[in-house]
C-alpha cells in the first residue's frame, strides 16, 4: 500500500523517509532497484527524500518532456552535476542560463555532420589497431578495454595526438572521478569538501592530473596560433583537433567578440573528454555482453556487416547502411543506458501530473526505469534490436527513450556517439566474437558501468 508524506491530495505518494537521512541509504544500497521499485509501486510521480532535500521521481514520458523541454526554463541542473563542477568546471554539461546558451552556440559547429565524418577516420583507425592487437582465446576485461579504446579515440580527436602514453593515468583519474559521484547526492556532503580525506580528495587529485594534460595541449595550440599570426605565410590548421577548433570558435551571434579563455576551453575539453570517453565505452561494453547471450542477433549483425562491408575496413559512408548495427546499439542503450538518471532542480513551484512540485525540489527522471516500462515496450527485459526496425518504434512517446537527454540540453555529441559506436561495432565484430566468462554487475554512478565484465575473444 502506498504511503504518502501527508494527507494532502496534492502530495505524491512515496516511501516514508528516515530521520536525518531520508531515503538516501536505501537509494545508496541499490540505486537501480530503488528507483525501479518506487516507479512500479507508486506510479508516475513519486516523492521521497535525500536528507532534508525533497525529491520527486517522474516516470511518464509526457511529464519528462515537460521537465526537459516544455517547461525547461523552470528548472536547472540537479545536485550531482552541480557538484560535478569540482571536476568539469563550467562546461556545457554543468553551466546554466545565458552562459550555457552562448557556449552551446559557439561549440555546436564542432559537431556538425561534416566534422563528425572527418573525425570518423580516427575512430576506425583505432578500432583496427585494437582488433589487430587482440589474441585468439584471450580473456579480457571488456569494460577496461573499451575504455582504453574510446580514450585513444577521444584523445586523438580532441588533442590531435595519441594519448596512449598518458592513457593509464587518464583512465585511473577518470575512474576515481566517476566513482566519487556516488556520493554527490549524499546529504550534507558539501560540508566535507575541503577535508584532507574522503571522496573529494580523489576529485581534487583527478582534476589536477587531467588538468596537467589538457592545459599543456591548450598552451601548445595557443602558442602555435600566436606564432602563425606573426609569421608571414604561416597558417595553423584549425580543424586538426577539437582543441584547435575551440580556440578558433566564435559565438555566431557575436562573431567580433573574443573567443574562449583557456579556462573555458579547459572546461569544455574536460567535459568532452569525460562524456566522449566514458559513455561510449560503457555502451560498447554492454553491447558485447548482450551479443554474447544472443547468438541469433549476432548472426544477423554479422550478415549485415558482410553484406555492406565485406572484408574491407569500414568507413563513415557505411554508417547509413548499417541499420541493424544501429538497432543493436539502440537496444543496448535502452537496456543499459550510459546515463541512467538525470536530475533537475525546480526554480519555482511547478505542477506535474496534478501534483505541485515546490521550488528548490529535486526532480529525477530515470532512463533505466522508463526504458524498461512495459507500457511502452513489449517484452521490456528482452534484447530485441528488431523492435527498432518496425513502424512501432515511431509511435512510442518521444521520451519513452532518451539516452541522450532532451530539450536545449540534449547531448551535443549525439551524432559523434552514434557514428563512433556503429563503426566500432562493425570494425571489431568483423574480426572477433566474445563469449562470457563472468557476468557483469551494473555499477550506477554518474554513468552505468558494467563491473567485472570478463569475456573470451574468439577469431571469426
Amino acid at each position: 500500500m502506498a504511503v504518502t508524506f501527508a494527507a494532502d491530495r496534492m502530495v505524491p505518494p512515496g516511501p516514508r523517509p528516515l530521520p536525518a537521512v531520508g531515503n538516501f541509504l536505501a537509494f545508496r544500497r541499490d540505486p537501480l532497484g530503488f528507483v525501479t521499485r518506487l516507479a512500479r509501486t507508486y506510479g508516475d510521480v513519486v516523492k521521497f527524500a535525500f536528507g532534508n532535500q525533497p525529491v520527486y521521481l517522474v516516470n511518464h514520458p509526457d511529464l519528462i518532456e515537460d521537465v526537459l523541454v516544455t517547461s525547461s526554463k523552470k528548472f536547472m541542473k540537479g545536485i550531482a552535476l552541480q557538484r560535478a563542477k569540482k571536476l568539469l568546471g563550467e562546461g556545457l554539461l554543468t553551466s546554466e542560463g545565458q552562459m550555457h546558451l552562448r557556449q552551446r552556440r559557439t561549440i555546436q559547429p564542432l559537431f556538425h555532420r561534416q566534422q563528425v565524418q572527418r573525425l570518423a577516420e580516427a575512430m576506425v583507425t583505432h578500432a583496427v589497431r585494437w582488433r589487430d592487437a587482440m589474441s585468439d582465446g584471450a580473456t579480457i576485461d571488456v569494460t577496461t578495454q573499451m575504455g582504453a579504446l574510446t580514450l585513444a579515440i577521444v584523445g586523438e580527436t580532441l588533442f590531435a595526438a595519441d594519448v596512449q602514453g598518458d592513457a593509464a593515468e587518464v583512465r585511473e583519474a577518470l575512474t576515481d572521478a566517476v566513482d566519487t559521484f556516488a556520493y554527490a547526492m549524499l546529504p550534507g556532503i558539501e560540508m566535507f569538501e575541503k577535508v584532507p580525506f574522503g571522496p573529494w580528495v580523489k576529485v581534487r587529485k583527478a582534476r589536477a592530473r587531467l588538468d596537467r594534460i589538457i592545459l599543456r595541449v591548450i598552451a601548445q595550440r595557443r602558442a602555435e596560433s600566436e606564432r602563425s599570426a606573426f609569421a608571414p605565410g604561416a597558417s595553423v590548421d584549425h580543424t586538426a583537433d577539437l582543441v584547435s577548433m575551440l580556440l578558433a570558435a566564435r559565438d555566431p551571434e557575436n562573431p567580433t567578440e573574443p573567443g574562449m579563455t583557456d579556462l573555458q576551453i579547459r572546461d569544455e575539453a574536460m567535459t568532452i573528454f569525460l562524456a566522449g570517453h566514458e559513455t561510449t565505452a560503457n555502451a560498447m561494453a554492454w553491447t558485447w555482453h548482450l551479443l554474447a547471450a544472443a547468438p541469433t542477433v549476432e548472426a544477423t549483425l554479422i550478415e549485415e556487416i558482410t553484406r555492406v562491408i565485406g572484408r574491407r575496413v569500414p568507413s563513415v559512408d557505411d554508417v547509413p547502411q548499417l541499420e541493424y548495427a544501429r538497432a543493436v546499439i539502440a537496444e543496448s542503450m535502452r537496456l543499459y543506458p550510459p546515463a541512467w538518471t538525470m536530475g533537475r532542480r525546480a526554480l519555482e513551484t511547478h505542477s506535474l501530473g496534478g501534483y505541485d512540485i515546490p521550488k528548490d525540489s529535486l526532480v529525477l527522471t530515470s532512463q533505466w526505469v522508463v526504458h524498461r516500462d512495459a507500457r511502452w515496450w513489449d517484452s521490456p527485459e528482452s534484447f530485441t534490436p528488431e523492435r527498432w526496425l518496425s513502424s512501432v518504434s515511431r509511435t512510442r512517446p518521444k521520451f519513452s527513450y532518451f539516452p541522450f537527454g532532451g530539450g536545449n540540453r540534449v547531448c551535443i555529441g549525439e551524432s559523434f556517439a552514434w557514428t563512433e559506436a556503429i563503426l566500432l561495432l562493425a570494425t571489431i565484430a568483423q574480426r572477433w566474437r566474445f563469449t562470457a566468462v563472468m557476468a557483469p554487475q551494473p555499477k550506477p554512478r554518474i554513468t552505468l558501468r558494467p563491473e567485472h565484465l570478463l569475456m573470451r575473444a574468439a577469431r571469426r
